[in-house]
């Protein structure tokens, strides 16, 4: 798992948290990250590794929905998607 990353924004540092998704199998990763996302101040940041295919289209199509940047790249077989939370 990745270290935790760090970010000042003024006086607050928000921490990069990870949510490990692989082997979920659709809507089990969405729905993770919906519920761990809840919990996130705006500003946070949420990296979700995930291995079902279909995560590639839900979790940029959830993030436009509701407002959340959303960085994709491919981290060995699993796919890493950064979203802060808008």
């Amino acid at each position: 798992m990745p270290a935790p990353v760090t970010a000042s924004i003024g006086s607050w540092f928000l921490a990069t948290e990870t949510l490990d998704a692989r082997g979920l199998k659709c809507p089990l990763p969405v729905l993770k990250m919906e519920k761990r996302l809840e919990g996130l101040p705006p500003g946070a940041v949420l990296a979700v590794l995930a291995t079902d295919p279909i995560a590639r289209i839900d979790i940029p199509l959830y993030c436009r929905q509701h407002g959340h940047p959303c960085v994709f790249e491919l981290q060995g077989d699993a796919m890493q998607f950064t979203i802060t939370k808008g």
